[in-house]
């Protein structure tokens, strides 16, 4: 890792909350994103950009947006962690009591939307983390391909209540619980990496709280359909698997999910992906013994997204017919 630009570190002093935005080309989005960061006011908070391969170019342009700065660092990583290991080593770099993750595609809806997700974590202290409210940049509607709650709470987008999980594009997590379930995975690298977390902290007796209040304004079209290509299919069922045996889950209770995954799969051009994404789960899941959760975070999952769900019937079908083109 090296310190590109900005402050060689951390403030020595205690501080409110450090803000991580990964980078990866795309600079004109990064900027403004690094722009918006810089001008969330009311709180003591430290930015660490961190650049995971960007071009030469792009770097020089980031660079210039923190240099002299007291309260931002850009680092450049030795190589592509992920998401979930660039988010584990930008974390890790800060002392803040708060984490508050950005993508570098999206902005803070205000000046004070940081300050606000600060208050509202000291103010609670049994809530580990804060899903922020996703809205799609130009129009401020709801960003349905950032909505991972049950489609049933949409109605409640603006509202708070109890989750299992939230979602990466704007979020903020207590410093002391991402330490308590050790952070994000790195084997994960990209996709369930936030509800993988979520679990561990949820096991440990903490909560998930959805704010509606605190918005992140997202660069994404609404209408926006999932990526089928390249390997983002791969790492959804690979990851998803192997956090399900993680958990406990034994293989032939998550048979439903897998047929669901083959016909997706084969509906949507990318049978190959699931087919290779099956033994990478199994490979993967040696390296992590299988822990259940307490009869306590199942009934939290239970009361906070299985009973917005529907029978699991009905959750197997709208699994499969998700994939069906021209199908909501």
């Amino acid at each position: 890792m090296q310190v590109i630009a900005g402050a060689a570190a951390a403030p020595d002093r205690a501080y409110a909350a450090d803000v991580v935005i990964l980078a990866l080309d795309r600079p004109e989005e990064t900027l403004q994103a690094i722009g918006s960061a810089l001008a969330q006011s009311g709180v003591d908070r430290h930015l660490f950009v961190v650049d995971q391969g960007s071009q030469p170019d792009t770097l020089a342009r980031l660079a210039a947006a923190v240099q002299g700065r007291s309260d931002a660092t850009l680092v450049r990583l030795e190589r592509n962690w992920g998401v979930a290991g660039g988010r584990n080593r930008g974390s890790a770099l800060g002392h803040g009591r708060v984490i508050v993750a950005l993508d570098n595609d999206a902005e803070f809806a205000d000046t004070q939307t940081l300050a606000r997700a600060v208050a509202a974590l000291d103010a609670d202290q049994t809530a580990a983390a804060l899903a922020f409210r996703i809205v799609v940049f130009d129009g401020g509607q709801d960003d349905l391909s950032s909505w991972g709650y049950p489609h049933s709470l949409l109605p409640r987008a603006g509202a708070r209540f109890d989750a299992v999980t939230f979602v990466g594009a704007g979020h903020a997590i207590r410093r002391a619980a991402w330490d308590a379930a050790g952070g994000y995975d790195d084997a994960l690298f990209f996709c369930w990496e936030e509800y993988d977390f979520c679990l561990r902290v949820i096991a440990r007796g903490w909560r998930v709280t959805y704010r509606g209040d605190l918005v992140i304004r997202h660069k994404v079209s609404p209408a926006r359909r999932f990526a089928w290509s390249g390997t983002r299919w791969f790492y959804f069922v690979r990851n998803r698997l192997y956090i399900g045996r993680k958990s406990g889950e034994s293989w032939l209770g998550m048979a439903p999910r897998i047929g669901a995954y083959l016909v997706k799969g084969a509906r949507n051009g990318v049978l190959r992906q699931t087919l290779r994404a099956l033994p990478a789960a199994w490979r993967l899941s040696r390296s992590a013994p299988a822990t259940p959760l307490p009869a306590a975070a199942r009934a939290y999952l239970a009361q906070n997204d299985a009973a917005h769900r529907g029978s699991p019937l009905a959750r197997l079908r709208r699994e499969v017919l998700a994939a069906l083109p021209g199908r909501a």
